[in-house]
């Protein structure tokens, strides 16, 4: 095992270094009153609940219990920003914080340049006959400031290291760029930033009689696991992700493939943004190619992928094995074990895992591995993982086995059966909504797409094709978006995975129907099978979840060469944290970001803006990444049962001369259908007259509350045509009645002709304008949803229909429930 910064992880204690036998006799220690050895300053810290807890007291129906042997506390330590003052400069920043930089306005001056321009360009803006009559800044080149810059603390030093592959040559020498992995995960696990989203303890959470499933520690295999390792430990379960697209290219045909690092105690909903720090890249692959047949390249760049994983993941390895104590965000010591629970890649990469015969007799063993579908790899860098399997931490996941598999298969289908040109014109004429993506030129001559475009086409298709495709074809279709869409819940029980193998179950037995259209096609002719290796890893699926809860979502993308990569990496991270350490320390803010329990809805999942926005408001601005969505709740129009949110931006006629307002458009906000605290962006929705672009005009659909004949409330499908509200004229005693308070809405009505049982092909209700005495005013209040409705093309687009016409050219219309996952649900769960 490699060398520990606390020491020997079993036999000394974290806080005297004592020693003893095991963790369970550490233990003790720890909690004899008599000999006890916790520092005097060690105060009861408030720690955070797993987040299927962390609800509203009106919202949370659930229930549950952590497991009762994890998560003990073993002594205190120092976080991330603590371990930033044990610098060789510590004790010159105690006087000034920004350090080596003169002051705050001179370190973001610097930062700028070094971000923002090229090392010639701050070199000609230092050398500026600007500032002959100005001060200058303390550096005066370029050499200074970067020279500065790298001086800064850093947790995690990136390095290069030669590797040496024995018994075969390579054109160029192997360099591998990389960090030790344990490095990076302490510095996670104990960073501040993430404090108010972390869970630490396993645990079984209760919704409605249910279990319900979430992120990781709410898995059967935490609890498992949990019992299984020695009591009080804490689980730290590792998280890789790694991406075969090149990322360094230079003369020479250098090229290197990033691996990342995340650690699952961090909530999915914050790591699963890229701005929000929480994955970090530990190492860049070296791709080389080795002076031997080409048949063989593939077996030995394979194998040197795993040799340089084991070498970054050593001491990862070594501490899931005996453990190692380890301090969290509040600076308490944790006995932790680092268990791998899933490495997320792309299938040709997941393949590279293999055990076959003696590895040094190439032929013989290309051939052995090829027979049995094996990479030929001999050593793979997980074999030595305490807990690893391939079976567990190599399951699908949403990019690659879900919206890439819907690219390369499900779509090409469509284009098979529905025609190139008939598909396009479906997508290009649909109405164009605020907030989601237009395929003004169609969607078949793209041969490569993000998956956000992936999950925008998944969107349409199905109404987009009703009437040009086959009914049973299309429900097969209709099918796997069902999967799709069901398998990306961030929460799930017993019903939702039910769902989901429904749905694949009514995939396979409609896809009969995709053979007969002749759709699945191979390089000559149609092809009648299924071996597909993604669609066989859906059916693995609800086992994943309930094995490692919601399923996981992840996108990445010389020797004189390999050191500038390591200056640079080191510099840019040194600014990030350095950035956030002097913010906090030049205020007088402690490091520590204690639990905030309040009972507030979550607009961010931005942890450090979390964080600032709290203990100093006023510097908000300063921190960098995505901006929190705007809480219209606080400043809006709520409805009566307050559950959604209504904002208008200034009227369009002035209220002084005229007896009533207008607006063009309003924003309607809703909670999470999932998860009830964390709100949405609000959606736009359009009541634009009649213009050049939009010659019928631009008036978007809505479901809204009405009461029926019956004295029942029910939902209906309407078309916004004006929103208004009377005014009373300056000076006036009048007050306006309560029911014209908020504004008002116009609408046209909708009647429902069929419902998703009369379609299963399509499981939508359908939608016919309504002409005669349908029409109402409402108030803003009333409105539910923001809705998309598709047209019924039939067999193909009819003349003269655009995007801005498509919504008043057609009567009969499709309420599409796959418009996002939230309508998804919504329809699915909600909607009569």
């Amino acid at each position: 095992m490699g060398e520990r910064e606390w020491g020997d992880p079993v036999g000394l204690c974290p806080n005297c270094q004592g020693e003893f036998p095991t963790i369970e006799a550490i233990t003790d220690h720890l909690n004899d009153q008599s000999t006890t050895c916790w520092p005097s300053d060690a105060h009861p810290q408030e720690l955070p609940i797993p987040p299927a807890f962390r609800r509203g007291s009106q919202l949370n129906r659930h229930t549950g219990r952590c497991h009762p042997h994890s998560g003990y506390i073993f002594g205190t330590g120092k976080n991330m920003l603590d371990k930033l003052e044990d610098d060789e400069y510590a004790y010159r920043r105690k006087e000034n914080p920004y350090y080596p930089f003169h002051d705050e306005g001179e370190w973001q001056l610097g930062k700028f340049l070094v971000e923002n321009l090229t090392q010639t360009q701050i070199d000609k803006f230092l050398k500026l006959k600007w500032f002959n009559t100005r001060a200058r800044p303390s550096f005066t080149s370029k050499d200074q400031l970067i020279g500065w810059m790298d001086v800064l603390p850093c947790f995690t030093q990136w390095k290069v290291s030669k590797i040496e592959f024995t018994g075969y040559k390579t054109k160029q020498p192997i360099e591998l760029i990389w960090r030790d992995a344990l490095d990076v995960v302490k510095q996670l696990f104990s960073d501040p930033t993430f404090a108010n989203h972390m869970t630490f303890d396993p645990h079984v959470v209760q919704a409605k009689d249910q279990h319900e499933y979430g992120d990781y520690m709410s898995s059967d295999m935490a609890w498992k696991i949990q019992d299984h390792l020695p009591v009080g430990t804490t689980q730290v379960p590792i998280i890789i992700g790694s991406d075969k697209t090149p990322v360094m290219q230079v003369t020479g045909g250098l090229e290197m493939h990033p691996v990342f690092i995340t650690i699952g105690n961090i909530d999915s909903e914050v790591r699963s943004k890229a701005t929000s720090r929480a994955w970090h890249c530990v190492g860049y692959m070296p791709i080389v190619k080795f002076k031997v047949h080409p048949d063989y390249q593939t077996i030995l760049q394979a194998c040197l992928w795993h040799k340089c994983m084991c070498l970054i993941f050593a001491n990862l390895k070594a501490a899931a094995a005996e453990g190692c104590f380890m301090p969290d965000p509040f600076r308490y010591i944790c006995y932790v074990f680092t268990l791998l629970i899933a490495h997320i890649c792309d299938l040709p990469e997941a393949t590279m895992i293999a055990a076959v015969i003696d590895p040094w007799d190439l032929d013989k063993f290309q051939k052995a591995a090829k027979a049995i579908y094996l990479s030929g790899v001999h050593m793979p860098y997980w074999h030595d993982w305490m807990y690893a399997c391939p079976s567990v931490f190599l399951t699908g996941e949403i990019l690659h086995t879900g919206h890439k598999f819907f690219f390369d298969h499900p779509l090409n289908w469509v284009k098979e059966t529905v025609g190139n040109n008939k598909l396009d014109a479906c997508f290009t004429v649909q109405h164009k909504r605020v907030g989601t993506r237009h395929f003004a030129n169609g969607v078949t001559h793209v041969k490569q797409m993000t998956g956000r475009e992936h999950r925008d086409i998944q969107r349409t298709i199905v109404a987009s094709i009703a009437g040009a495709a086959p009914p049973r074809f299309i429900r097969a279709i209709c099918a796997l978006v069902d999967f799709i869409y069901l398998a990306q819940n961030p929460v799930h029980s017993p019903n939702s995975l039910n769902s989901m193998a429904r749905a694949l179950s009514d995939f396979h037995s409609f896809k009969d129907a995709i053979v007969d259209a002749e759709a699945r096609r191979g390089k000559n002719s149609a092809k009648v099978d299924f071996f597909i290796p993604k669609l066989e890893l859906l059916q693995s699926f609800r086992r994943t979840v309930e094995r490692l809860g919601s399923l996981m979502q992840f996108s990445a993308d010389s020797k004189d060469f390999a050191l500038q990569c390591v200056q640079i990496l080191n510099r840019q991270e040194s600014m990030e944290i350095f950035d956030l350490f002097t913010l906090l320390r030049s205020r007088g803010v402690s490091l520590i970001n204690v639990v905030h329990t309040e009972d507030e809805d979550i607009a961010t999942t931005n942890p450090a803006l979390s964080w600032v926005s709290r203990v100093l408001p006023d510097e908000a601005k300063s921190v960098h990444g995505p901006r929190p969505v705007r809480n219209h709740f606080l400043k809006g129009v709520l409805s009566e049962d307050t559950l959604t949110a209504f904002q208008l931006n200034h009227a369009l006629w002035d209220a002084r001369y005229g007896r009533f307002c207008t607006w063009n458009k309003f924003r309607l906000q809703l909670h999470s259908a999932f998860q009830p605290r964390i709100i949405m962006p609000s959606r736009v929705i359009q009541v634009y007259p009649p213009s050049d672009d939009f010659p019928l005009g631009n008036c978007d659909t809505i479901l809204v509350d009405t009461m029926g004949d019956d004295g029942q409330m029910r939902s209906r499908v309407a078309q916004v045509r004006l929103i208004f509200q009377p005014t009373i004229r300056r000076g006036s005693d009048l007050d306006l009645p309560t029911c014209l308070s908020t504004p008002l809405l116009y609408i046209q009505y909708f009647h429902f002709t069929t419902s998703p049982d009369e379609q299963p092909e399509l499981a939508m209700w359908t939608v016919e304008r309504t002409y005669v005495q349908d029409n109402a005013v409402v108030q803003i209040t009333d409105v539910t949803h923001a809705i998309e409705l598709i047209p019924c093309f039939g067999e193909k687009v009819a003349n003269g229909v655009s995007s801005a016409t498509c919504l008043e050219s057609y009567e009969r219309f499709f309420l599409n429930n796959f418009a996002d996952k939230e309508s998804y649900h919504t329809f699915s769960t909600e909607f009569v």
